[in-house]
């Protein structure tokens, strides 16, 4: 008889930790290490949802977390959210059948997490949810769905905010729910350091600090549509050029593919003040955001250290998950309306940097640590 749910006596006291996506990597770097630290039982699972080496597994290496025990292969040849989201679950589902930890951890909003939440609760296990309850209620995201889900199948759920236990608590949540934080911040502060004594990027890319701005665009929203990568690619440019500044345009592979299909490719470089890239690894990306006077985004995540860093960004979506960062003046939205943007832009940094990061005060991977350890206990 085959195995399909098991009983709390059949499980054994590890961890699993489940990521595969470059956000994921730094969320549960700092979290990972103290695991290590205090001898918690854990296993880590890579999904392989990315791929590229600047997106993966340089990271590992980078941020000297330890190889992942498990890979799946072959995430990347899936192009749809189900045939991606398909291929992860059952092979998470191979790893936790053989594992049988006490508790799966996730976090954040990627096929990834969602896939590891599944496999883990159709078995089950207690689910934790790192970055829980955030919204940006618009359901048109694959994100959004993925947050919601995640979020009502889960047992534990580690928050950064207030406004997400609201949110939790609007929804009737039956998981526990714990103000942790999050990991983010501890990341992105433990990292810096790193990046400033092994990174010479500013110097690579011939700019000095506080004299330019960074560009990122990866939402399928933006850069699967040619209008919205069109106009928010010509509204960086002309913010660029209202500000006297050069941005950096670190292009996703994913939006290098799609510049390419849509025959933008060649125009995007005759765009004024603005110069674009490959997208580079995470330390040296870190390095440029700490050091820049503006950042443009369609990223959570680099929304989020963004306003870890003190340095003002205007956000080409219609909403963000991340409020508490437009509530503070650290963050301003613009969609891909070029008038909007250039606007946004000339606001932001005409604005005190003064704000108090809503996110935590970088203890967050040391108070998940010891949550979970009092579980598996």
């Amino acid at each position: 008889m085959e195995i399909k749910t098991f009983q709390k006596g059949d499980l054994s006291r590890d961890v699993g930790i489940v990521l595969g996506t470059r956000p994921g990597i730094v969320m549960f770097a700092p979290i990972i290490k103290v695991f290590r630290g205090n001898s918690i039982p854990h296993f880590i699972i890579h999904t392989g949802q990315h791929y590229s080496p600047n997106m993966d597994s340089q990271f590992f290496e980078d941020l000297k977390l330890p190889q992942p025990d498990y890979r799946l292969e072959g995430i990347n040849l899936k192009k749809t959210h189900g045939g991606q989201t398909a291929k992860m679950l059952e092979g998470i589902e191979k790893i936790l059948m053989n594992r049988r930890p006490h508790l799966v951890l996730v976090g954040g909003d990627a096929n990834t997490n969602l896939s590891g939440a599944l496999a883990a609760r159709k078995l089950q296990i207690q689910v934790g949810h790192v970055e829980a309850g955030e919204r940006s209620f618009d359901w048109r995201m694959p994100e959004e769905h993925n947050r919601v889900i995640i979020d009502h199948i889960s047992d534990y759920l580690f928050v950064t905010g207030n406004q997400a236990i609201k949110n939790l608590k609007n929804e009737g949540i039956k998981g526990k729910i714990h103000l942790t934080g999050n990991p983010i911040v501890d990341a992105s502060l433990q990292h810096l350091e790193i990046a400033k004594s092994n990174s010479d990027v500013l110097l690579d890319f011939g700019v000095q600090r506080k004299s330019y701005g960074i560009l990122t665009m990866h939402r399928e929203e933006n850069v699967d549509n040619k209008n919205n990568l069109a106009n928010g690619l010509e509204g960086v440019s002309s913010a660029g050029k209202s500000l006297g500044m050069r941005i950096l345009f670190l292009a996703h592979p994913r939006t290098l593919k799609r510049l390419g299909e849509f025959g933008l490719t060649d125009w995007v470089a005759e765009l004024p003040n603005l110069k674009m890239f490959p997208a580079v690894n995470y330390l040296s990306f870190l390095n440029l955001i700490a050091h820049a006077s503006i950042v443009f985004t369609d990223s959570g995540g680099v929304q989020q250290e963004a306003c870890i860093h003190k340095i003002p960004c205007v956000t080409l979506r219609e909403n963000t998950e991340w409020v508490e960062t437009i509530d503070i003046g650290a963050n301003r939205l613009a969609g891909c309306n070029p008038e909007k943007i250039v606007a946004a832009a000339n606001t932001a940094l005409n604005s005190k940097n003064s704000w108090s990061v809503p996110f935590g005060d970088g203890d967050s991977a040391q108070q998940i640590a010891q949550i979970c350890s009092r579980i598996i206990q």
